[in-house]
Order: structure tokens, then sequence, then C-alpha cells
């Protein structure tokens, strides 16, 4: 299983170079092997959140409305992996072994080790921190 970490689903929404090389990949894969985590959608919906509570004008809100409509059928069109129990174990582990790594990151890689899947992301930065983590960067 791959799981989209959350800069790849960015990268798929908003088109680009990056994203036809991304596209290109995932259709070399069966769909059914391809999923992100609730915790990506937490952070991609807290964005939009915040993005609409900004929006002023009427036409502002309209326009942050159809954003927040398309991020909801983005995850109505591919399997999450949720944060169970499981997951919440490996993040417990994880969060002892890498207190300096954000939590968010913590949890992305505690339900990737915990459904023994492969991170797609770009921030190698973070994520080659955690030993245990497979992870690899589709959009290049």
């Amino acid at each position: 299983m791959y799981l989209l970490d959350t800069d790849h689903l960015t990268i798929l929404q908003r088109g680009g170079r990056g994203a036809i090389t991304l596209e290109a990949k995932l259709q070399s894969v069966a769909a059914t092997e391809i999923a992100t985590t609730v915790v990506s959608y937490e952070e991609q919906t807290r964005g939009w959140l915040s993005y609409m509570a900004k929006a002023r004008t009427i036409e502002a809100q309209v326009e942050a409305y159809s954003q927040l409509e398309e991020h909801i059928e983005i995850f109505r069109n591919i399997p999450v992996v949720s944060f169970d129990v499981q997951s919440a174990l490996v993040f417990r582990n994880l969060r002892k072994l890498y207190p300096r790594l954000g939590t968010m990151d913590l949890k992305i890689a505690a339900c990737t080790i915990a459904n023994d899947a492969v991170l797609l992301t770009r921030n190698f930065s973070d994520f080659s921190k955690i030993i245990e983590l497979r992870y690899e960067d589709w959009t290049i």
C-alpha cells in the first residue's frame, strides 16, 4: 500500500509538472493500493477552514466554499487510513524516539508504519529521520 502525504495530495490538487509525474506513477499502481491518512485530511481541512475564515467579501466566501467542496470531493474518491489503536501505539513510540519532529508528521508516519505501507512524500528532511519508515517521492 502507498499512502499519499499531505504534500503529495496538495500537488495533485494544484496541478503542474510535479502533478503530471505523480499522476503517471499513480496510474501504474492498482487504485486499491493508493490511500491517504485521516491525519492528512485533518491538515488540509484545517487549512481550508482557516482560508474560509479570512474570506471577507461574499465573492471570496463563494470561492472559499467552492474550494472546500473540491477538497471534500477529493477525499470521497480516495481511501482514508484511520489513526487507530495500532497507529496510536506506534505514534507513542515515535514521539519518544523523535521528540523534535512535528506531531502531524509523526502521526502520518505512525499510520504508514502500522499499515506496513510506503509514504509518498517530498518531506525527506523530517521523514528521513524515522528509521522504520519507508518513503518515496513520486513527483520526480
